[in-house]
């Protein structure tokens, strides 16, 4: 764990940990791909947007006990994108609660890499982090991140919209079916 309490979680493939400030220029060009930020963004994420979001980021490790974290190629060490636990602050209509997320660049999509981290996020946080009920929430044309989520054992709660007027559907994990679907 780092000095806030954020882990470095392993799995077969993957290694996440948390963000340092050393990360701007690879999470740069993560952010610069145009598919990386499609949803919500529609769009890639500035130079100038990623040094806030690595700020912002980094910040809540302290203030809120959960962040997301670098997620790494276990193989060469290169950054893939970002997945783990975070509290959703965009969509204050669900607090409190803890998300699980992910993103990865493009070549990387589609190998079960997402579900991966969100797996050993999800017991983290179950675990070791005492959580309850962590949420994971999507825009439904994402289909992808729909089909990770059932993969994981998410089901629906609620359907609302979004900072930008977009639909979102929010997907709940209880740690009761966390522990059911384990055992």
């Amino acid at each position: 764990m780092d000095r806030h309490g954020i882990p470095t979680l392993t799995t077969p493939r993957l290694v996440l940990r948390p963000f340092v400030p050393d990360d701007f220029e690879e999470l740069a060009v993560l952010h610069a791909e145009e598919s990386f930020w499609w949803y919500p963004l529609r769009g890639a994420m500035s130079k100038q947007e990623t040094a806030g979001f690595l700020e912002r980021v980094t910040a809540r490790y302290e203030s809120d006990g959960f962040g997301i974290e670098a997620l790494l190629d276990r193989a060469s060490g290169a950054m893939i994108g970002w997945a783990g636990l975070a509290v959703p602050h965009f969509l204050p209509e669900i607090l409190p609660a803890v998300e699980v997320g992910w993103r990865l660049a493009g070549p990387w999509r589609g190998h079960g890499l997402a579900t991966e981290a969100g797996a050993a996020a999800l017991e983290f946080g179950f675990t070791v982090g005492g959580l309850d009920r962590i949420v994971s929430i999507y825009e439904p044309e994402n289909v992808a991140s729909g089909r990770v989520m059932e993969r994981l054992g998410f089901t629906l709660h609620l359907t609302t919209t979004g900072q930008r007027g977009e639909e979102v559907a929010v997907k709940e994990l209880l740690r009761g079916q966390w522990e059911e679907r384990r055992g």
